[in-house]
């Protein structure tokens, strides 16, 4: 007789659950081509947080062999996009609080009681979140030029000419973060009209800056009610059109990433590792 394997249990996100939710889970494909199914609480209604979830080989998804897949960029990039599509498959049939990648129990048993838990806690999120979505806004200004310095326009010396060059440049680049700082606020006002929650990330630097665009200068998120979502985008898109110098990103809409809770804390291997990693 073949022993099973051992298996951790891999949670997605937290669903309010909802007639055929089930059933449209069951069709998902989950991380490492894994089958979904739900968790939930006994005595769980329509409406009650349930865990999506999937289970992956211990052997694979244990403490020591996520410190190993975190550094190949192959398997991080197809786990975080079968992750991805998991929640946004969701979060196309009812409200969802995504949780963080290789968010992972040591079985079943602790993943329902960590649901039980912190049900209220999901419950309360998750009325707040229903018939919202996330988009993203983010501003860009072109990068500063750095043609040759012009000739001087009298005989003072080169030295003086340098100084009087390298005091323009500065002036040119003060110049560029005053208007980008204004352009941030005027956007911030805006999406303030029709929004219900901002979150400012840290701006995007290296290959996530996006250089085409030029120098990211805001990254926030927006959690916009569904009914107003045309409107935001609008309002945002004109105040871009009449902003100089800036070019301006709206993204979305998207599961709310930004606003869910943070994950529960995932129990301890049974060597003393901690089973959830975050990226």
């Amino acid at each position: 007789m073949n022993t099973p394997e051992p298996a951790l249990t891999y949670v997605y996100a937290v669903a309010a659950g909802s007639p055929g939710l089930g059933e449209v889970v069951t069709r998902l494909q989950g991380v490492a081509g894994t089958s979904l199914t739900l968790l939930t609480t006994s005595g769980a209604g329509p409406g009650s947080p349930v865990f999506a979830m999937s289970r992956v080989p211990a052997a694979d998804w244990n403490g020591q062999a996520l410190k190993a897949h975190f550094e190949d960029l192959s398997w991080l990039e197809a786990t975080a996009r079968a992750h991805h599509e998991v929640i946004e498959a969701l979060a196309a049939r009812t409200t969802v609080l995504p949780l963080r990648l290789a968010t992972l129990y040591e079985d079943t048993a602790r993943a329902l009681a960590a649901l039980q838990e912190q049900h209220d806690l999901f419950a309360e999120r998750l009325a707040l979140l229903a018939g919202h979505t996330e988009f993203g806004v983010k501003a860009y200004i072109a990068p500063a030029t750095t043609g040759p310095d012009p000739p001087p326009a009298d005989t003072t010396g080169p030295g003086k000419a340098y100084l009087r060059s390298r005091r323009a440049q500065q002036h040119a680049r003060d110049d560029r973060y005053r208007q980008a700082a204004r352009a941030a606020q005027q956007l911030t006002d805006t999406a303030a009209r029709y929004a219900s929650a901002r979150v400012s990330h840290p701006v995007q630097i290296g290959p996530l800056a996006g250089d085409r665009d030029g120098e990211n200068v805001l990254n926030d998120a927006y959690l916009v009610p569904d009914d107003r979502a045309d409107d935001f985008r609008g309002a945002i898109e004109q105040d871009a059109a009449r902003l100089p110098g800036i070019r301006v990103r709206v993204t979305g809409p998207w599961a709310p990433y930004s606003f869910a809770t943070p994950p529960p804390e995932a129990p301890e291997a049974p060597d003393g590792r901690d089973l959830g990693a975050a990226t």
